[in-house]
C-alpha cells in the first residue's frame, strides 16, 4: 500500500463533486432549520395567547403550524440522510482507490440513495411551502372601499 502524491491528487479529484453536493445539502439544512425555528417561535406565541384565552383562530393556526413542522422535520431527516450518504460516498471513493477495492457499485448505489433523499427533502419542503402559502392566503385581509 504505497500511496504516491499523484494517487492522492486523483482521489481528491474524485471526491470534489460530492463535496460540492455536500455543501449544497448543508445550505438546504440551514434553510430548513431556519424555517423550523420560525414555526416554533410562532407556535410559542400562539400557545401563550391561548393560555390567556380560548380562540378558534389561534387553534386553527396552531394546527397548520404543527403540520408544517412535521413536514420540515421529515425534510430535515431526508437532507441529513443525504448528507450522510454523500459522506459515505466520499469515504468509499478514498478507500476504494487506496486499497484497490471494487466499490464502484456501492458508491453508485449510495449516490443514487443520496439523490433520492435529496429529492424527498425538496418535495417535502415544497409541500410545506404550499401549506404556508395557502394559510397565508386564507387569512388575507380585504381592503374596504374608501367612502
Amino acid at each position: 500500500m504505497n500511496i504516491q502524491i499523484g494517487d492522492v491528487g486523483h482521489i481528491i479529484q474524485l471526491a470534489i463533486a460530492p463535496v460540492f453536493l455536500l455543501s449544497g445539502v448543508c445550505t438546504n439544512l440551514v434553510v430548513l432549520t431556519n424555517r423550523l425555528a420560525r414555526i416554533i417561535d410562532r407556535s410559542r406565541v400562539l400557545e401563550d395567547r391561548l393560555d390567556i384565552g380560548y380562540s378558534d383562530v389561534y387553534l386553527n393556526e396552531l394546527d397548520v403550524l404543527y403540520s408544517r413542522s412535521r413536514l420540515i422535520n421529515m425534510s430535515i431527516t431526508q437532507s441529513t440522510a443525504c448528507g450522510l450518504l454523500v459522506c459515505l460516498v466520499i469515504a468509499m471513493l478514498f478507500l476504494g482507490d487506496i486499497l484497490n477495492l471494487a466499490l464502484d457499485k456501492y458508491v453508485a448505489g449510495m449516490f443514487v440513495g443520496a439523490m433520492l433523499c435529496l429529492i424527498a427533502s425538496f418535495v417535502l419542503l415544497l409541500r410545506e411551502i404550499a401549506i404556508a402559502s395557502a394559510a397565508m392566503r386564507s387569512h388575507r385581509h380585504v381592503r374596504q372601499p374608501i367612502k
